[in-house]
């Protein structure tokens, strides 16, 4: 089987990927990508790079995109994709930087927690990525862990030393111990925002933060009613065939888009590491105007 071509979910320096933006157009590329949107979390500072590649390279599209973290009752982590946004937008500059530096302080708390929990934390990186006007996120924070040669014996004990990954999941997830929730923005304001910057709300990975079916599917349509959403990443590296298709179903049903991605953040990630790395499973995706970018 075919993977597709269109690859709209992707990670650089910006955020929490491991390359630059131009570095992640070129694999893209190299891995037949035609059609790609670069999604930095809660930041658009690495599009130009990314739409200068593309043009250089001459093999692939690039959709202006973002991905912001949001928050939705008890739910302290959803996320929505912004597509074909200005990414000039001063307004959009404007609520990104708020939602930063909430996050920003999110860590910070999370930083202290870890601490009091006993844990040692490299701040040379750290202290590195917030010198370069960088954002610092929970990946950085749980690598900041795994890689301080004080917590290599207590990692072993704990079952955590495959890979920084092991520590997100046992700290720094919603319910663990060392995880602290976002202030804002909610759902209605983060698709508020893509739209006043002109781009379409994707809801991004339902699967990978709500497990309950009818959860997802009742969440998705109140999304679509009470915000306008105006998708779902129905096709994703980590959703099986049922997931897909229930996504998929649904928003036929509701009118919204189906977009896809494998999230690639970089060749070395644990899960996320090659592009068109998902599965349409026989369904034909709607990208709607996403594909004229």
């Amino acid at each position: 089987m075919t993977s597709p071509t269109f690859d709209l979910q992707s990670h650089s320096l910006h955020s929490d990927g491991a390359l630059s933006a131009a570095e992640v157009v070129a694999r893209a590329a190299d891995a037949g990508v035609e059609l790609l949107s670069l999604t930095d979390h809660d930041t658009v500072d690495g599009i130009d790079e990314a739409l200068a590649a593309a043009k250089s390279d001459g093999r692939l599209r690039i959709v202006p995109g973002v991905e912001i973290s949001s928050i939705d009752g008890e739910h302290e982590d959803l996320h929505l994709l912004g597509y074909d946004i200005d990414h000039h937008d001063p307004l959009l500059a404007e609520r990104l930087t708020i939602w930063r530096e909430d996050r920003s302080m999110r860590v910070s708390r999370m930083e202290d927690a870890l601490l009091e929990l006993g844990w040692h934390i490299d701040e040379a990186p750290l202290a590195a990525r917030r010198a370069a006007g960088k954002p610092v996120g929970r990946p950085h924070l749980a690598q900041a862990v795994f890689f301080h040669p004080g917590n290599a014996e207590r990692l072993e004990a704990e079952g955590l030393s495959g890979d920084y990954s092991d520590v997100l999941v046992a700290y720094l997830t919603p319910g663990a111990p060392a995880f602290r929730r976002r202030t804002t923005p909610t759902v209605g304001e983060a698709i508020a925002a893509v739209h006043d910057a002109g781009g379409l709300a994707v809801w991004a990975h339902p699967f990978w933060d709500i497990d309950d079916a009818n959860e997802v599917l009742d969440t998705l349509a109140r999304f679509a009613a009470d915000y306008g959403l105006d998708g779902v990443e129905a096709f994703y590296a980590t959703h099986t065939e049922r997931q897909t298709r229930l996504l998929v179903d649904a928003a036929a049903e509701l009118g919204l888009l189906t977009t896809g991605s494998a999230d690639f953040h970089g060749p070395e990630h644990a899960h996320f590491n090659r592009f068109r790395a998902f599965d349409t499973y026989g369904r034909v995706p709607n990208l709607g105007t996403i594909a004229d970018a």
